[in-house]
């Protein structure tokens, strides 16, 4: 006869297994451990003691992924996760150099220089273009100047020659005629207008003065032209270059005033003369110079020849020469600043 089992548990059960008969007694019931109070504040917790699992007795802690069932799924991970606070870390600062005011100063000193200089090229040329300007109308202005300008600020009344005569020797000279402003064709010596015609010839102005002696008489002449200023330069340079003014076959004419001590002044009696081409207005001027007396000169010179130290020329000892300078000098003085502001070196008297 087979021995009796003893009977086992029912299917599906939830209970607890009867132990067998002889076998220790197993816990199953899973003891809640005391939670120790909290420390006060300041105060380090205290550890719980260390409790000894007895001989035998089966740990039912939970563990992560033990037990029958399936461990709770992760939460899912958000898209975006904040980037985790770096750790905290300390910034060295440069130290600051001392400021230096000399440098600062020269920084600043070296700003206006440049800007002063850029300014002032720029004002430079500005002022440089404007005179240019000024200069051009001021010499076309002065084309016109032989019928704009009364005949007494063209040929004062009385030209003081202060050292103007031989040994510096103070002189004075009267106007005693003036004649029309006419053609060149008359007033000129024929090869003298073949001279002068490059520049063109528009109008010749002339008039005659005399020392307080009234021992010499001089012509003095305007000729306005119509050439530019590199024309009038060119006529200059040809004059300088050839010593046309030196040549006693290119001697100014005379003029002779009837009534006057200069009605015997004619070719005849020509003793010095000056011829001086301007560029800065379209102008030439002469002057002639001879003696009052009507007397005949055979050796005429040019006034710079006749003004030189030592000549014992007719010329040079009665100082015809120092007249056709010294005349020439003050009506070409003038005739540059009446083209330049309207009025006349000298006051007419």
């Amino acid at each position: 006869m087979a021995p009796t089992r003893p009977p086992g548990p029912r299917t599906g059960s939830t209970g607890p297994a009867s132990p067998a008969p002889g076998a220790p007694p197993v816990e199953t019931t899973a003891r809640l451990r005391p939670v120790p109070p909290a420390a006060p504040q300041g105060e380090p917790a205290a550890t719980p003691p260390t409790r000894r699992r007895p001989v035998g007795a089966v740990d039912l802690t939970p563990r992560p992924g033990a037990g029958s069932g399936s461990a709770p799924a992760a939460a899912p991970r958000p898209h975006w996760v904040p980037p985790e606070t770096p750790a905290e870390t300390t910034t060295r600062l440069r130290p600051v150099p001392a400021r230096r005011p000399g440098r600062t100063a020269g920084a600043v000193a070296c700003l206006v220089l440049g800007l002063g200089l850029t300014g002032g090229a720029a004002a430079g040329a500005w002022l440089v273009g404007d005179s240019a300007a000024r200069s051009a109308d001021r010499f076309t202005e002065a084309r016109g100047l032989w019928h704009d300008v009364p005949v007494d600020t063209l040929f004062p009344r009385t030209l003081d020659g202060e050292g103007a005569g031989p040994g510096r020797a103070d002189r004075t000279w009267t106007r005693v005629a003036v004649a029309p402003d006419g053609p060149c064709t008359g007033a000129l010596d024929p090869l003298l207008l073949r001279t002068v015609q490059p520049v063109g010839c528009e109008r010749v102005l002339r008039a005659t003065y005399t020392d307080a002696t009234s021992t010499s008489v001089t012509t003095v002449g305007l000729v306005f032209t119509d050439a530019d200023r590199p024309a009038m330069t060119a006529l200059r340079e040809r004059f300088a270059g050839e010593s046309l003014d030196e040549r006693t076959d290119l001697l100014p004419r005379t003029l002779a005033a009837p009534g006057t001590v200069a009605a015997r002044f004619g070719d005849e009696q020509r003793a010095s003369w000056r011829v001086s081409v301007l560029t800065d207005v379209p102008v030439i001027v002469y002057a002639v110079s001879g003696f009052a007396d009507g007397r005949t000169v055979d050796d005429p010179q040019p006034a710079a020849e006749a003004m030189a130290e030592g000549q014992t020329s007719t010329p040079a000892q009665a100082g015809l020469g120092h007249d056709a300078d010294g005349i020439a000098d003050r009506i070409e003085r003038g005739i540059r600043t009446t083209a330049t502001t309207g009025k006349a070196t000298q006051e007419p008297r």
